[in-house]
């Protein structure tokens, strides 16, 4: 087997294509001068604009790095932490690291990486007052005393969570935005749809770069507006694309959850672990016309319980200790039985029998008006709900900083994986992890921050998408059915060796047709998407 070098748009290449190939290869001058507007280069690029790629910007910023962050999204705040309603971990009475770690092990099913644990429960509170609290505001609810009101999830041994009604995740995304928009050292790209992670051993026209140590130094970046791909070359490169519910047929997931960093970090070689390990929230909204809206774990907090059509609790039969407070995906599982067992497409949150019309209006008042449309009060009525893909507990391997096994790249967030969910993520660690190792990696990369690029730019070639069609749409949205049905049916809450044996096979086929297709097409951010897709299912 030939080891093969990627070009930008034909693939794959032998090293005897690649050399006749940079040997007779010159551009001309339209081209150079094309190509120097399509040239970017910054001390640090990351990639997404949630809370861990804000948090990195606004760390590394502050202490006078220049920071460039590019998001697929047009609206900066677009991203999975937009729509986090539940709330994120603080400090509650009496609490302590050691029982916070408690819960999250205790949580994670024997997976969970002990250090991770530690280092989220010490620096984790300290961390939220500095950046949440003092550095960009957030309104978190408080008491009629003027106290952070704290409150109770699933998985949970006390009461610890801030949250700013049901809708915390916007409030946290709105201020750091703000934020990030005001700040002088950091450039703002939105509409950006990253194609590919540069790694010279892949890209370098010096073919010496092969015996290097794996790198990263930048990205390719598709333009939307300009539908141009610019080179984009940075010192350090830190990953913060978020989740890959999307791949799935039901998802609590924005649509640009697609796994686009796994996809992109796996293509350039880096680690990937843990990706079995997707936790399904158990409560999402069950209409035939609707989205899959999170129904947040915080209304089981404040007292609602899981119900058949009759109105009879059943999670004490499957979880006699925690019943509907028991971490996720045992209450996930726990549905998908009690739906099997009576022959049902759904089950129902009853908040009308066991929480307030007070508390229900004041504390959630998102998830009603988001189901009135459909006909569902929730001060009334039943919810119908199911379970769908919710959290990426595995990811891109990283150590205690950030750090990949690719050098000069980083990833954080939900693309990452520092153990610290292990087989199942306990309630609101998500936005407090992405807090934590933004704020870790923008540490470790001042310390650390090379003198200049690590590259030559001439080396790096821009993109070339001669003679290409544009992508039909239709096969676009087909192809993307074809792995959400796949990955629902076979790689979903239950899954068997046949089931996951024929999904294989299916996406094999389809990610080589996939490909076939990108490599003939003008780039869009579909098409940037389905590849990221197939290769992460």
């Amino acid at each position: 087997r030939l080891e093969t070098a990627t070009d930008p748009t034909c693939g794959p290449r032998t090293h005897e294509e690649n050399r006749r190939h940079n040997r007779v290869r010159r551009f001309t001058h339209h081209e150079k001068q094309a190509a120097m507007s399509e040239y970017l280069e910054t001390e640090v690029l990351i990639l997404g604009s949630g809370i861990a790629g804000a948090t990195a910007a606004l760390e590394l910023a502050d202490r006078g790095v220049q920071v460039t962050v590019a998001t697929r999204a047009v609206e900066p705040e677009d991203s999975n932490t937009l729509w986090a309603q539940g709330g994120i971990i603080y400090r509650g009475e009496g609490d302590s690291p050691a029982a916070l770690v408690q819960d999250i092990l205790r949580a994670g099913a024997g997976h969970s990486y002990p250090p991770a644990a530690q280092i989220l429960a010490q620096e984790g509170p300290p961390s939220l007052k500095r950046l949440l609290l003092q550095r960009a505001p957030v309104n978190f609810d408080r008491t009629a005393e003027g106290e952070l009101s704290l409150a109770l999830e699933g998985g949970h041994s006390m009461p610890r969570i801030l949250h700013v009604a049901d809708y915390t995740g916007k409030a946290i995304e709105l201020a750091m935005v703000r934020a990030v928009q005001a700040h002088p050292n950091i450039t703002l790209l939105t509409g950006h749809t990253a194609v590919d992670l540069l790694t010279p051993s892949h890209h370098s026209l010096n073919r010496l770069a092969v015996y290097q140590h794996r790198s990263c130094v930048g990205a390719y970046l598709f333009d939307q507006a300009s539908r141009q791909v610019r080179r984009c070359l940075a010192r350090e490169t830190i990953l913060a694309t978020g989740g890959l519910g999307q791949i799935f047929l039901r998802t609590t997931n924005p649509i640009g959850a697609r796994g686009d960093g796994v996809a992109m970090a796996q293509r350039a070689q880096a680690r990937v672990i843990n990706l079995e390990f997707v936790q399904f929230h158990p409560t999402t909204f069950y209409h035939v016309n609707a989205p899959n809206l999170l129904i947040s774990e915080a209304v089981r907090g404040a007292g609602a319980r899981l119900v058949n059509a009759d109105g009879e609790p059943f999670m004490q039969r499957y979880q006699p200790e925690w019943k509907d407070l028991a971490p996720r995906d045992i209450v996930a599982r726990s549905i998908h039985q009690e739906m099997l067992a009576h022959d049902l497409s759904h089950v129902y949150l009853d908040l009308r029998s066991y929480v307030s019309q007070e508390e229900i209006l004041h504390h959630f008042p998102t998830i009603r008006q988001s189901l009135l449309p459909y006909g569902v009060d929730i001060a009334k009525d039943l919810a119908p709900v199911v379970p769908a893909a919710h959290y990426a507990c595995g990811g891109v391997w990283v150590d205690e900083w950030g750090r990949t096994t690719l050098r000069h790249l980083y990833a954080i967030g939900e693309v990452s994986c520092t153990g610290l969910h292990g087989a199942n993520r306990l309630a609101s660690t998500s936005l407090l992890e992405g807090l934590v190792w933004g704020s870790r990696a923008a540490r470790y990369v001042v310390e650390n921050l090379p003198p200049a690029l690590t590259i030559d730019s001439a080396d790096i070639p821009p993109w070339r998408s001669n003679d290409l069609d544009d992508p039909d749409p239709a096969l676009i949205s087909q192809d993307m059915s074809a792995i959400k049905h796949i990955m629902w049916n076979y790689v979903g809450l239950a899954r068997t060796t046949k089931r996951l044996e024929r999904a294989l096979s299916e996406l094999y086929h389809l990610e080589t047709e996939i490909e076939r297709f990108y490599r003939t097409s003008h780039l869009t951010d579909g098409l940037i998407g389905l590849r990221n897709a197939v290769r992460t299912a």
